[in-house]
């Protein structure tokens, strides 16, 4: 399965995005758990889960800086 494009995560709302971190930040507890109890069958999915959760980090530094940028160009 190939990496999420960070494309798809630009089409985001702030809402969903930070709805989407949450969700993934869970499901890397998951797989930690999983590979704790020796359960874990796709280890690949760790790989994925730290991929998209930087991309979508990134993306709400970059409209947190966005906005306070503009924040402080309208003073």
């Amino acid at each position: 399965m190939p990496l999420p494009k960070i494309s798809e995560a630009r089409e985001l709302s702030d809402e969903k995005l930070s709805e989407e971190i949450v969700a993934i930040k869970r499901q890397l507890f998951q797989l930690r758990l999983q590979k704790a109890t020796r359960q874990l069958e796709k280890p690949h999915q760790f790989r994925q889960l730290r991929h998209r959760l930087a991309q979508l980090l990134t993306l709400e530094t970059e409209r947190k800086r966005a906005a306070s940028q503009s924040a402080k160009e309208k003073k």
